[in-house]
C-alpha cells in the first residue's frame, strides 16, 4: 500500500468498522489474487481472457460435452490445489475473531476463506470442495474427484453409477443456491456497514447487495482496486493493493 496517500482512508473505514453494530464483508475474484488465483475479466491475465465462458462453463455445456468441460475444469481444479489464503483472508478472519464483522459471504469457489479460518461463511457460488451426480444424487469428495479424473480415459469423473459429475459450483445459465442467497441479504439488511473487497460488483445477483444496503441506511465501503457502479455512494474507496489494505485497516483497529 502506498501508505502516505491510503492512510486517510484506511483511518476512515477504520472509523466506519469500529461504531458499526454489525459489519459484514462481501468478497470477489480480486481478494485471491495475492494467491496467485488470476481473477476472471482482467486484460492479459483474466481467465476469460482466451476462453469463452459459456462454451466451457455453462450448464449447457456440462450436459452436452462433459469432457470439454472438464478440461478446463480439471485444468481450474488443479491450479487451485496448492494455493494458500494470503493477508486479506487471514485480515477478515482477525476482524471475526474480534467481533467486528458477523460474517464473509464469497462469491469465491476456491475454498481460500475456509482454509484461513473463517467460521461463518456464506459461498454464494458454490464451491469446488464437492461434487454431485445429476442423475442420481451421490456427492463425492474433492480427493475422490480428482483420482476419479485422472482415471477415466476422457478424462470425466464419473460417479459409480457411471454419469458425468459436476462440481458443486453455479455455473452460468444456473440459479444460485436459495439458501445461500437469501441468508446474504438477510446478513446485509441487518448490518451497518458492507465492506466489499476485491469484487467489481458487476455479476448479478450478488451485484444488488450494496444496493440493498444503501437502502437500508447502511455504509458500504470497497477494497479493490479498479472502478465498481458503486464508487460514488460508497462512504469510503480503497483501490490499493486489498492484502496491504486489509493488512492496514487490522492494524488501524
Amino acid at each position: 500500500m502506498a501508505g502516505q496517500v491510503a492512510a486517510p482512508e484506511v483511518a476512515v473505514l477504520a472509523a466506519l468498522i469500529r461504531s458499526a453494530g454489525s459489519a459484514v464483508a462481501l468478497t470477489g475474484a480480486g481478494i485471491s489474487v495475492p494467491s496467485g488465483i488470476p481473477d476472471f475479466r482482467s486484460p492479459g491475465t483474466g481467465i476469460w481472457e482466451n476462453v469463452d465462458p459459456m462454451e466451457v462453463a455453462h450448464i449447457d455445456a456440462f450436459r452436452s460435452d462433459p469432457a470439454r468441460f472438464w478440461s478446463f475444469y480439471g485444468r481450474r481444479f488443479a491450479s487451485l490445489r496448492d494455493k494458500r489464503p494470503n493477508g486479506a483472508h487471514e485480515a477478515l478472519v482477525e476482524l471475526e475473531r474480534r467481533g467486528l464483522i458477523e460474517a464473509v459471504i464469497t462469491q469465491n469457489i476456491d475454498q481460500l476463506h475456509r482454509k484461513a479460518g473463517t467460521e461463518d461463511l456464506i459461498e454464494v457460488h458454490g464451491t469446488i470442495a464437492t461434487s454431485s451426480c445429476l442423475v442420481c444424487g451421490a456427492g463425492y469428495e474433492l480427493d475422490d474427484v480428482r483420482q476419479r479424473l485422472r482415471a477415466d480415459s476422457d478424462g470425466v469423473p464419473r460417479c459409480d453409477c457411471g454419469e458425468a459429475l459436476k462440481p458443486d459450483v453455479v455455473l452460468f445459465g444456473e440459479l444460485l443456491p436459495e439458501h445461500a442467497l437469501r441468508r446474504a441479504q438477510q446478513l446485509v439488511v441487518d448490518a451497518d456497514v458492507l465492506l466489499c473487497v476485491g469484487s467489481s460488483l458487476e455479476v448479478y445477483p450478488i451485484a444488488q447487495l450494496p444496493s440493498i444496503a444503501l437502502e437500508t441506511g447502511a455504509s458500504v465501503a470497497i477494497v479493490t482496486k479498479g472502478p465498481t457502479p458503486y464508487d460514488r455512494e460508497a462512504a469510503v474507496k480503497l483501490d490499493g493493493d486489498v492484502e496491504a489494505e486489509l493488512q492496514a485497516l487490522v492494524a488501524a483497529l
